[in-house]
């Protein structure tokens, strides 16, 4: 059912006519849920349920209901139950006698009243465990980000509008195994996976829960943590299917959130995924630019061409040809040139490690730090 107003209506959001309406086709076709793509205040929702007769959802509670199945990790789990509370704390009031077998009397202090305020209670000292839990994660990703910054390695963040493709072009990037599902939120938890480009550079590149139109408050506040790896990145892959009618609408919707989280100063990449999906004359009609991309992540189409674009439109990080003299206690350093150089040679005589390899330039400062020695060597 739809309605257009010019005026919402405070008590029950679409007036009293449009509720009669309501519980005509509840009767009718003998539903026991209403769902509404809008967010409705506890009073409405209350009103509604009373009028109509049957239990009320409105846009925020099925999101978070979504979001709940997906959560897998502790954090991802943590941050849901944060917003679900956080949503549910309002509602709790007038539902006293739900919560009690008997109800107060008039101007006293009953049994209901009282368990709607341990139920309170409860929800707000859960509120601040979670809260305070979630700091704990933040002041954890904030030391892990610490620790690769003094790794010469740019991180990468897909983001996009649910069900862009965003897990299914992850894994041919990285060649990961993330679960790709065409379903709304399929990926909550975020992933990071290594990239190595075209000139032998290793970035890392994280794979985020989908935005939606209006997302939630709720949402972005209790998943503050997740949503700040889209911040601290170096670079931010947008992802769009080019097969829907309202891409460009999704895509605005996709800014507004980056922007709430201050994150469109970034240097953004633009890419249209799903591209198998069109006709030919839809391709041409596609927007393109040097900060554009065509793909299709399910037949790795424009693959290769996506990532000499990241090498090409990443911060300058030139690779240096070095050869350096390490001893068997360098064992970290020498699993550094492994992990983020590509190693070409490596002899041992003497008690000597001596490699011949291709690292990033920002790495040479790293080791300079560690008193390796090395020496640039011409290819």
């Amino acid at each position: 059912m739809l309605q257009v107003r010019e005026r919402l209506d405070a008590a029950t959001l679409v007036g009293r006519g449009k509720i009669e309406e309501i519980r005509g086709r509840v009767e009718q076709t003998e539903a026991n849920l209403l769902l509404f793509d809008f967010d409705l205040t506890p009073t409405q929702q209350r009103n509604i349920e009373s009028a109509a007769d049957c239990r009320v959802v409105d846009r925020t509670q099925l999101i978070l209901d979504i979001f709940a199945r997906h959560a897998h990790t502790r954090e991802g789990q943590l941050q849901v139950e944060l917003a679900q509370l956080s949503y549910l704390l309002p509602r709790l009031t007038g539902r006293g006698v739900e919560m009690s077998r008997l109800g107060g009397g008039i101007g006293t202090r009953g049994p209901g009243e009282t368990q709607l305020e341990i139920d309170r209670r409860r929800i707000r000292r859960r509120i601040r465990v979670l809260t305070e839990s979630l700091e704990t994660v933040r002041d954890q990703r904030h030391r892990r980000r610490e620790r690769r910054q003094g790794i010469p390695m740019a991180t990468l963040t897909l983001v996009g509008y649910t069900n862009a493709g965003k897990s299914t072009l992850f894994n041919q990037l990285t060649q990961a195994q993330v679960v790709t599902s065409p379903q709304m939120f399929a990926t909550l938890d975020p992933t990071m996976r290594q990239l190595v480009l075209p000139s032998h550079r290793r970035v890392l590149v994280s794979d985020t829960v989908g935005f939606i139109r209006n997302l939630p408050h709720t949402l972005i506040k209790a998943f503050r943590a997740t949503l700040e790896e889209v911040c601290e990145a170096q670079m931010i892959l947008l992802v769009s299917d080019c097969s829907v009618p309202d891409r460009a609408r999704r895509e605005q919707q996709v800014e507004a959130v980056l922007q709430e989280i201050g994150a469109m100063s970034k240097s953004v990449l633009r890419i249209w995924n799903k591209a198998d999906l069109l006709s030919p004359e839809a391709r041409t009609a596609l927007p393109v630019g040097d900060d554009t991309v065509v793909v299709s992540a399910r037949t790795g189409e424009g693959i290769p061409v996506l990532r000499e674009a990241i090498d090409r439109r990443l911060e300058v990080d030139p690779v240096e040809r070095v050869q350096l003299r390490l001893t068997p206690q360098q064992g970290r350093e020498l699993s550094w040139v492994y992990d983020f150089g590509r190693v070409l040679q490596r002899e041992e005589a003497n008690g000597v490690i001596v490699v011949d390899a291709e690292l990033p330039r920002s790495m040479l400062g790293r080791l300079q730090k560690d008193r390796i020695r090395f020496q640039i060597t011409t290819r």
